[in-house]
């Protein structure tokens, strides 16, 4: 049953002096190991072999503990505006971001993992008051996933990605968007195609860039880039998803060492945003370090570690075979992303796909990396599918 709006209340993100201590005390008294036996190789891939270079992570330790300032992420999400509400029995907070537009249409954003509304806390103002008065205009609403950042944590089983959709049409319908668009990447995307799949008499049309096609394709008929795209796909679900087999088999376990230590935290997220974003060796190329700290710090205050690792096992390799996403769909694969799905096989799920994009440039996390392209290809791609929906 649905709940009125005055169940939603604002919410105000802020960690008590004795936390943000505490925090710095951890960081000090850190027992760091010995370099790593790759030490000395050129920059590249190569320094990254054994994860997270040990000078990499000491200064990066470094500055969190003397330089960072959450102060100043937290009056962010202040701006940006906050609530939080209960869906499911399950207390859910999101960031809703309200334009001033009259012809502006809801906007669903979904995260994933290692990321959280920080991957959108820059772009909600531009998409919600573009400057361009042509340019499309969107209420944003963007939750954190159940487990994740300020939203609760689940008690039980279960809130796997299907009931996560059913309870973001619930969220949504609460503050009055009964029709709306959905944008995603990672588990965020995988959501976004549940949302399409099973809820299209609310979903308008999605963006995501990430589009699971069914399981048993054949690669006859690929062209000679989607063929790498496959095996590159193969490549890195064989030789470097050890964190999601981890995750989806022992998250409790992996869960008291990124609740208990800072620099472990650090380090385990860290290893993806290096790994998964378009850079030649360091994520900072891209990405800015209070960037990636806004992040991990939101993980740590929140003791989020072990919870926001156990969508894995609730939703591992989950998607129904048979599903199929026929609302209009705009799709972007960004080069270095670590799982890119060929046009052909994507069409074998979405069915009505009205536009496609491979940029030159980004990874995995294209809000933080490329966002000003990222916010023009979502306005793109989402005015597209709006035309392909009548709107």
């Amino acid at each position: 049953m649905s709940r009125s709006l005055s169940d939603v209340r604002a919410f105000e993100a802020r960690a008590t002096d004795a936390e943000l201590d505490d925090l710095r005390a951890r960081l000090a008294a850190a027992r760091l190991p010995e370099a790593e036996t790759v030490r000395g190789a050129p920059p590249g891939p190569g320094r990254w072999e054994q994860g997270v270079p040990l000078a990499d992570l000491a200064g990066l330790v470094e500055y969190w503990r003397t330089g960072y300032d959450w102060r100043a992420f937290e009056a962010r999400l202040h701006r940006a505006g906050q609530f939080r509400t209960t869906v499911d029995g399950l207390g859910i907070h999101f960031l809703h971001r309200r334009s001033a537009r009259a012809d502006a249409t809801p906007l669903l954003m979904t995260h994933g993992w290692p990321g959280s509304v920080a991957e959108f806390i820059d772009v909600v103002d531009e998409l919600a008051h573009p400057a361009d008065p042509d340019a499309p205009a969107f209420h944003v609403v963007a939750p954190s996933l159940p487990g994740f950042g300020y939203s609760d944590k689940p008690a039980t089983t279960g809130w796997g990605t299907e009931r996560i959709a059913a309870a973001w049409v619930e969220l949504m319908g609460r503050l009055g968007h009964d029709r709306f668009l959905a944008h995603g990447g990672d588990w965020g995307g995988n959501i976004t195609t549940v949302l399409g799949g099973r809820f299209p008499g609310h979903v308008l049309g999605v963006h995501s860039t990430f589009a699971e096609a069914p399981p048993g394709l054949t690669t006859d008929g690929l062209t000679p880039d989607e063929r790498r795209w496959t095996e590159e796909t193969r490549h890195f679900w064989r030789h470097r998803a050890a964190y999601a087999k981890q995750q989806a088999t022992r998250p409790q376990t992996i869960g008291y060492a990124l609740v208990d230590s800072p620099v472990g935290l650090l380090a385990w997220i860290l290893d993806k945003f290096a790994e998964w974003s378009d850079t030649e060796d360091s994520p900072f190329e891209t990405i800015s370090r209070d960037r990636l700290l806004d992040n991990v710090t939101l993980y740590w205050l929140t003791r989020t570690g072990a919870s926001a690792a156990r969508i894995y096992y609730e939703s591992h390799n989950s998607v129904d075979p048979a599903l199929r996403v026929d609302v209009p769909a705009a799709v972007t694969m960004y080069p270095r992303d670590i799982e890119k799905t060929p046009r052909p096989w994507a069409e074998q799920r979405y069915r009505r796909i009205v536009r496609w994009r491979t940029p030159e440039a980004g990874g995995h996390f294209p809000s933080l990396e490329v966002p000003g392209y990222f916010v023009q290809d979502l306005r793109e791609g989402l005015a597209a599918v709006l035309a392909a929906a009548g709107r």
